[in-house]
């Protein structure tokens, strides 16, 4: 088959495509972006090729962008009609983002089948306009309102990244316990007693950062941490802690999943990647949603904290006493922690990018 991949701009679409790519390995993929997002340095690191498109805004207010959109519009389309024919396109697989909406209508134009796969759980523009006439959409979250008019439509989980997902596999077979005793000896802590992940993502999280460093040196002294400040912002958060015994602050972490190899509770945003990756992992988490947008973060968090495998905490009251409040009321309960992880768990997927591949693969015409 030779197939379209759509999305780009964050590591929220880009991550889920790649994994994606992996799973269809044995198929020809053109992967579809943008020069100025992140897919123009991943997807070449990772071997496929990238075509990119011009970025186009989709303005939800009136705008110069917005006059501009719909020459735009067409301009992309009856590019990417020309690439598609051009390459024998068998089906369109977006993601999201600025490139799926021109990708989702050159491929209605061409009548190739369409499969969406939505990350948040408050679904975008663009896959909302394209789930009106693909042929499968796929979900992260059971909650999540988008549905294909005439196509099928399938919770999946998020496509995790290979890392991720081998960690997950060994997590659920019981097999992590070497793995974090091994990452503990890299980061001087000791794997029998418990540790919390806190992170803010790359660029990290001043609110969280705060909070979380006022709040060290009322920790019990068996946490010990690993604080994940963002790039460039470890000096402020080394000046708060101090030499508070078992706190490894750290800036930025490439490998991720070294410090959730430790993670018996991670405080962080509740981006979709973050929420799919610690449900995938089973690992309790407070949540502290990124408050602007149009509200995904929270919402994203909601099905594993009904579930009972996260709190969240908004960011207007993440202050160190609230921090130090949930963290003690987890702690001081194994049975607790326990609960919790099981219940995140029920919340994962450890095959969405199988999942997706397979559906992709029906979905030829």
């Amino acid at each position: 088959m030779r197939l379209i991949l759509a999305g780009g701009g964050t590591a929220g679409h880009v991550n889920p495509l790649l994994a994606t790519a992996s799973a269809l390995a044995d198929h020809e993929i053109v992967c579809l972006g943008t020069a100025e997002g992140l897919e123009a340095e991943l997807v070449p690191d990772a071997g496929h090729e990238l075509v990119t498109i011009a970025k186009i805004p989709l303005p939800r207010r009136p705008s110069p962008d917005l006059v501009r959109l719909p020459g735009a519009m067409r301009t992309q389309v009856r590019r990417l009609r020309r690439l598609y024919a051009e390459r024998s396109i068998d089906v369109v697989v977006g993601f999201g983002g600025y490139v799926s909406t021109p990708a989702y209508l050159a491929a209605r134009g061409e009548k190739i089948p369409v499969v969406i796969h939505e990350q948040n759980a408050r679904p975008g523009l663009a896959n909302r306009l394209g789930a009106r006439f693909a042929d499968v959409v796929a979900l992260t979250f059971d909650s999540t309102p988008l549905r294909a008019r005439r196509g099928l439509t399938r919770t999946i989980g998020l496509p995790l990244r290979p890392p991720i997902a081998a960690l997950a596999r060994r997590r659920a077979q019981g097999g992590a316990g070497d793995a974090r005793r091994e990452q503990a000896a890299r980061f001087g802590l000791d794997p029998d007693r418990p540790i919390v992940v806190v992170t803010g993502g790359s660029l990290g999280a001043l609110t969280i950062n705060d909070a979380m460093a006022s709040a060290a040196a009322q920790l019990r002294p068996d946490v010990q941490v690993i604080h994940l400040c963002g790039r460039g912002k470890d000096a402020a958060v080394r000046a708060d802690v101090g030499e508070r015994e078992g706190y490894v602050i750290i800036d930025y972490l490439r490998d991720m999943e070294a410090a959730l190899a430790l993670a018996d509770l991670v405080v962080c945003r509740s981006g979709a990647g973050t929420v799919a990756e610690l449900c995938a992992l089973g690992i309790p988490a407070i949540y502290v949603p990124l408050a602007i947008g149009n509200g995904e973060q929270r919402l994203n968090a909601a099905d594993v904290v009904a579930a009972g495998g996260a709190r969240i905490v908004p960011n207007s009251q993440c202050s160190a006493k609230r921090l130090l409040a949930e963290i003690t009321t987890i702690f001081d309960d194994s049975e607790r922690l326990a609960t919790m992880s099981r219940a995140a768990a029920s919340c994962g997927h450890l095959d969405a990018a199988d999942q997706l591949a397979e559906l992709v693969e029906g979905a030829r015409r």
